[in-house]
């Protein structure tokens, strides 16, 4: 092995980092089921997918999506509790393919590698994740209303960034390039300026831009907090 890739396999961070996207590669893996339920579930999100394309978001009911995949709304229901779980559902794709890119950078990055330009690189890839999938998003956290309002905290989506994001931090501040903070605080207040619901208000209300709310999320928690200098390791 050489000594270029021997630090870099021998890199901590990159190790921990590189779990945290293998736990979510296991998580949004395909459910072990029977090849008849397989293929009803894929029927059904089939349907689903082409009336959303068709209608909208907003213009899609589960009883439309129910009758219109020959099932049973009963059935339906049972498989999806409400239409943002199946909103979820027809993301998963999207969201592999998002953390797929996520670990693929990940596991390029070596020792030496400014913790800064990784948080930078993560958090622009949250936010084109925000642009090209706001209508399923928003419908899907518009579902966790009530008793399911802090249920998406909990999904394997928000954990997964969160924990990358507090990894960084730590590194971050680690390496000299931040300094001390209460990490896991911050990985949430920055993943709480990307919510859906705030993203699609300042896109659709206040016109703002992907680039100018990338601009000012980079401003304020990396610029802010994260210089060039910085100790390997």
């Amino acid at each position: 092995m050489l000594k270029g890739e021997w630090e870099i396999d021998s890199d901590p961070w990159r190790r921990r980092l590189l779990a945290i996207q293998e736990h979510a590669a296991a998580c949004w893996a395909a459910p072990v089921e029977r090849r008849d339920a397989a293929e009803h579930r894929r029927h059904i999100l089939a349907v689903a997918r082409r009336l959303v394309a068709e209608r909208g978001v907003d213009g899609v009911s589960m009883q439309q999506i129910a009758r219109a995949a020959g099932v049973g709304q009963g059935t339906l229901y049972r498989r999806y509790a409400h239409k943002g779980a199946l909103c979820m559902a027809l993301l998963t794709e999207n969201v592999v393919r998002a953390q797929e890119e996520v670990r693929a950078y990940l596991a390029s990055c070596g020792p030496s590698t400014p913790a800064r330009a990784q948080l930078e690189y993560v958090l622009s890839r949250h936010v084109a994740f925000n642009e090209e999938n706001a209508p399923l998003l928003s419908a899907a956290f518009e579902a966790a209303c009530g008793h399911h309002r802090a249920a998406h905290y909990d999904h394997p989506f928000y954990t997964v960034m969160r924990q990358t994001m507090e990894t960084l931090l730590e590194r971050a501040v680690a390496r000299g390039e931040a300094p001390p903070c209460d990490t896991a605080y911050v990985a949430d207040a920055i993943l709480a300026a990307l919510s859906i619901d705030l993203y699609t208000h300042q896109r659709a209300e206040r016109g703002f831009t992907p680039e100018r709310i990338m601009a000012a999320i980079r401003q304020l928690y990396i610029d802010g907090r994260c210089t060039d200098a910085g100790q390997t390791g």
